[in-house]
């Protein structure tokens, strides 16, 4: 089908971009990706080795570029088994007066700061913790707002090649232990004071508390405005301002696999997972797809927007590994002000910054169309080469109204992996054409399928989607007693040494992907596995309703489909919008995916990282108990869930 493309490359694209380059240089005609594809996976070694390469990779990556294991062929392989490098070492390898960071906020502030810059901060505190004794073997530890502080506090503790971990200031004190208690760091960064929605908020009670619960600190360093908390006994307080010496930048090289990040899982049925991810595979997965899917070159200027406990920091982070410079944007992309809502603040940097790569969420999008707010009419998106959406599925009316009403000439990539692999198995490229509710390709190196319940590949079919051979970014354990056995249960069980990622998602005749929602909250009405992004997508398209979750609820030894919306304030879920919203759900996916009861609530229930919580709406509805309410942002809403009764819905 040619309606459905929205964007097409031009001819320039398939000698000059990146990925063209790329392909050119291994042997490979551009026009021809699937071959590429198929060389990427079947010759792995040779393949990330050139990746290495042609991204300008610092390090040693040793003689050996892949070793594999026959009887466990996934979670068996390494990859560049004698390799050392360094993560700072790479994502600060610019020139001295190449502008690095650009440093905005929601009140406005825009502050710039060259790489020589960036360097002689990291350098200052990275010494500072050398002092303080830590090493490649420590874990140091961040509750930070997405400011330069947070950034020179990672890059310092990678500088040593120690392990970095974070959480974002607004997380409550149980879910940062839950997260950062788990790896016992050596030291904590945290800010005492950060604002969000026009308002100043002061944890400095939040982080003494934090403090005092993590026996293994030996010290704390503030960030941001002079706060004190008071460490316990023991614990030495400093300030990032005056910390540390100057003198030389040194950078510990480590092994391939060794500890860089531990990021975490939402956590809604448990602790969260700590997961550990290696310092090759987060570089080189991210070198290969920011420059060769997402075309950046020296110069051009990335931002997304992230807190800094999401993987997307840490992806937007490693551009500087490309030569781009980064936003750091802290507070609301949104603000509420006497006149209504205020959707100007990221547009705003982005014309200021001439942003080329501007990353953004289905949920952000859907406001601005609800509020008619429409970019490209406003500011000047000259620079703007390339959109990315991520976090959930964008729906086939976004596709439209983004080259409608943001900028017509530019790469729309959805993408789609996640935290377990600090990465994108599906996401753009330069030299394909952006197809509507689509994801534009499978990354390379990556050995994607989509496989049904025989373990089958299927295209055109909805099933689970896989990834069957190994990738540098696959996590390297989960931290703590048992991470072994934990892991290979969370991504093996299903399939023995087939990476089953648990996304329901559906592989086209054009090699490109749909998404359609998570395999654990998947709908079963009638014994029938069916996807909840279909219900999103048309509900999102009624005026009336401001957000909703979907969810499955048993009844008499069967599932019925429970839709529960938080309508705008002047609206109520009266039976003609009812009958409307199922009308349409009817003709747009079919009538299995027709809910059995609509019900009006006042929140919807979201985590800490802004997803919604299905599988927790689900629990309470059903009378269970939530795991671990410390990981929603607004556990309070589930009370609201548990009084529905069946005979009251709509």
């Amino acid at each position: 089908m040619q309606d459905d493309i929205l964007w097409t490359p031009d001819d320039d694209a398939f000698a000059h971009s990146n990925l063209a380059r790329f392909a050119i240089e291994n042997g490979f005609d551009p026009h021809d990706y699937d071959a590429l594809h198929r060389w990427s996976v079947a010759e792995k070694g040779a393949f990330w080795r050139a990746v290495w390469d042609f991204t300008g990779v610092e390090g040693d990556p040793g003689a050996v570029s892949l070793t594999e294991d026959e009887g466990h062929p996934m979670t068996g392989a390494r990859f560049f088994p004698a390799a050392r490098i360094n993560l700072a070492e790479n994502l600060l390898k610019g020139e001295d007066n190449q502008l690095a960071i650009i440093e905005a906020d929601e009140t406005g502030h825009y502050q710039t700061f060259t790489m020589q810059d960036l360097r002689d901060r990291v350098t200052r505190v990275s010494r500072g913790l050398r002092e303080l004794g830590v090493t490649e073997n420590d874990c140091v530890a961040g509750i930070l707002p997405n400011r330069l502080d947070g950034l020179v506090a990672l890059l310092a503790t990678a500088a040593l090649g120690a392990t970095w971990s974070s959480c974002s200031p607004d997380f409550g004190t149980v879910a940062i232990l839950d997260r950062i208690g788990q790896i016992k760091p050596k030291v904590l960064f945290a800010a005492g004071v950060y604002r969000y929605g026009g308002k100043d908020h002061d944890i400095t009670a939040r982080l003494a508390e934090i403090c005092a619960a993590i026996p293994s600190l030996t010290d704390y360093i503030s960030c941001g405005e002079a706060t004190d908390i008071a460490p316990p006994d023991g614990i030495r307080s400093h300030h990032i301002a005056s910390f540390g010496s100057t003198g030389a930048l040194e950078f510990t090289r480590v092994p391939f696999r060794h500890p860089c990040y531990v990021l975490y899982t939402s956590g809604t049925t448990g602790a969260p997972k700590a997961i550990v991810h290696g310092v090759g595979g987060v570089l080189l997965q991210h070198m290969k797809e920011h420059v060769l899917h997402g075309d950046v070159r020296p110069g051009d200027v990335l931002s997304w927007y992230t807190n800094t406990a999401w993987m997307m920091y840490h992806w937007l982070i490693s551009s500087l590994g490309a030569g781009a410079t980064i936003v750091l944007y802290d507070g609301a992309p949104i603000l509420k002000t006497s006149d209504g809502l205020d959707l100007s603040p990221m547009w705003a940097v982005a014309e200021r910054a001439s942003i080329t790569h501007f990353g953004t969420s289905p949920k952000y999008l859907a406001t601005l169309a609800d509020n008619h707010f429409f970019p490209g009419d406003r500011y000047d998106l000259s620079a703007l080469k390339s959109l990315l959406s991520a976090g959930a599925p964008v729906s086939p009316h976004q596709f439209d109204w983004v080259y409608d009403h943001i900028k017509k000439d530019m790469v729309f990539a959805s993408i789609s992996g996640g935290t377990e692999i600090i990465g994108c198995f599906m996401l753009g490229s330069p030299i394909h054409p952006v197809r509507r509710a689509q994801l534009t390709v499978r990354g390379l190196g990556l050995a994607v399928n989509v496989m049904d319940d025989r373990n089958a590949p299927v295209i055109g079919k909805q099933a689970d989607l896989v990834c069957t051979e190994p990738f540098p970014s696959m996590p390297v354990t989960f931290w703590g007693p048992g991470g072994d056995g934990r892991y290979h249960d969370t991504y093996f069980a299903a399939r023995r040494e087939i990476w089953t990622h648990g996304d329901i998602a559906e592989m086209t005749i054009h090699g490109s992907a749909i998404i359609y929602g998570r395999s654990d909250t998947t709908l079963k009405p009638g014994g029938v596995r069916i996807g909840t992004a279909e219900i999103y997508s048309v509900c999102e398209a009624f005026e009336e309703i401001d957000d909703c979750v979907v969810f499955g609820a048993p009844v008499d030894g069967d599932e019925e489909v429970v839709l529960c919306l938080k309508l705008r304030e002047d609206q109520a879920l009266t039976s003609d919008l009812a009958s409307r919203i199922r009308a349409a759900i009817r003709s747009a996916a079919s009538p299995r995916h027709v809910p059995h009861r609509i019900h009006a609530v006042t929140a919807i229930p979201y985590t800490l990282n802004g997803k919604r919580v299905e599988g927790a709406a689900r629990t309470v509805v059903a009378g269970g108990v939530v795991k671990n309410m410390g990981s929603l942002a607004n556990p309070e809403s589930l009370e609201e869930f548990r009084a529905l009764e069946r005979s009251a819905a709509a």
